[in-house]
């Protein structure tokens, strides 16, 4: 089907404040407790109007305050005037004391930005397990205030104010212009990490200017984090603390109303490609890494099975270890497909490097093994797997695993 719209991607943006109607800021306040207050640790997004607001979040039972608290406030509140993040502390299994901060940090920002508590979203990644040193943070939510703009100084400021262990910070914006009319949308994320969604540690801010219900807006952002975050893995480990959230405050005049398909249609592609940039800086900037490996079921019965055999791959140590050395050992590929037990037929089974067969029908075309080892020596490359039962097909982005990413995180 033809589309009616044209999505125009930039990457290399200073962050949320060039949407109409944000202003956005960083500042420092050491939550980290190392007297350093040039590291930016709490971000700042307000709307001049009140958005509408939706997000998608961590599916392990273990939430951290700020999810359960945000989760309760997109549930009486459809409107949402500000979010604010701090790094360095993940406020997450603090018990009561913990709930109590994630809701004194939405009391402290409502109160500058004249809204209520629960029009105030809140989000926090770091280390698990210790309390937010709250006058610190409140501090730094207030010098954030006092710095709000739509500066490119203060956008790329919040964008940095989210990171822990990214070496980069992650941006996007994306322009969809349809029927004569434009929705802009910008992004910010961070995640290098205990990265395995459904969702991981990773957060990403989205704004944008069109208008639209927040039940639209629920539907179209679980279904572009379903295609882009919860198909990213890094070490196979979920976070307590994911949090995608969108923010659309309508001052374009754009409406993507219910009745109008075109308007969704390029709503949806304009979030879908957000999403789909930030998923991927996230993998590029995994701890440690040196590669990034797309591996692609095609050819499955359903997208079930697809899944749950990209997920065997991009997860399985031994095959992360054998990227990381260069093997093209498609014997740790072939194992884990199957340990997925989802019913396959090795002797239908095709496996590609790039475009270069490595099996047809179960057996090894053993004349391309110099082009095998050439193409895993690459810091990006695609694994295709082809398991002739069906027409269904799914994709995830993976990384290798190396000795830097074990020495990282063998103690904090």
């Amino acid at each position: 089907m033809k589309k009616n719209f044209t999505v125009h991607t930039t990457e290399d943006v200073p962050g949320l404040g060039m949407v109409g109607g944000f202003k956005v800021a960083g500042a420092a306040c050491d939550i980290r407790n190392k007297n350093d207050l040039k590291r930016l640790d709490v971000a700042l997004i307000v709307s001049e109007t009140p958005a509408t607001g939706a997000g998608v979040f961590t599916t392990n039972d273990v939430k951290a305050a700020p999810v359960l608290t945000d989760m309760a406030h997109l549930s009486r509140s459809e409107k949402i005037k500000a979010i604010v993040a701090n790094s360095g502390n993940a406020n997450a299994c603090n018990g009561e004391r913990g709930m109590a901060d994630a809701m004194a940090m939405c009391k402290a920002v409502a109160e500058l930005v004249g809204s209520k508590p629960e029009q105030v979203l809140v989000c926090s990644t770091g280390r698990i397990g210790e309390f937010l040193p709250m006058q610190k943070i409140e501090k730094g939510v207030k010098d954030a205030f006092e710095k709000l703009s739509d500066s490119e100084e203060q956008s790329r400021n919040a964008a940095a104010a989210i990171l822990t262990s990214d070496t980069r910070p992650k941006t996007v914006l994306v322009k969809v212009e349809f029927a004569g009319k434009t929705i802009t949308l910008a992004g910010m994320g961070k995640g290098a990490g205990m990265i395995e969604p459904n969702m991981a540690t990773m957060l990403a801010f989205i704004a944008c200017d069109a208008s639209i219900s927040q039940k639209l807006l629920k539907e179209c952002l679980r279904f572009a984090a379903n295609k882009t975050f919860n198909r990213i893995t890094i070490d196979g480990d979920m976070s307590t603390n994911d949090t995608v959230l969108c923010l659309c405050n309508g001052s374009s005049g754009v409406d993507v109303d219910e009745s109008d398909a075109a308007a969704i249609e390029a709503f949806k592609a304009g979030l879908l490609e957000v999403c789909r940039i930030l998923a991927r800086k996230m993998v590029s900037d995994g701890e440690k890494i040196t590669k990034v490996i797309e591996v692609k079921v095609t050819g499955a019965r359903d997208e079930e099975q697809a899944e749950k055999i990209c997920r065997a791959i991009g997860n399985s140590l031994l095959v992360k270890s054998s990227w990381f050395g260069g093997d093209p050992n498609w014997g740790r590929l072939a194992d884990a497909a199957g340990y997925a037990r989802t019913g396959l037929d090795f002797s239908k089974f095709d496996l590609f490097y790039n475009d270069t067969a490595v099996l047809k029908g179960g057996e090894q075309v053993v004349e391309n093994k110099d082009e095998w080892r050439r193409i895993v020596s690459n810091k990006t490359f695609t694994i295709t797997i082809n398991l002739n039962q069906g027409s269904a097909e799914e994709v995830i982005l993976s990384t290798d695993l190396t000795d830097g990413y074990v020495n990282f995180n063998k103690g904090e």
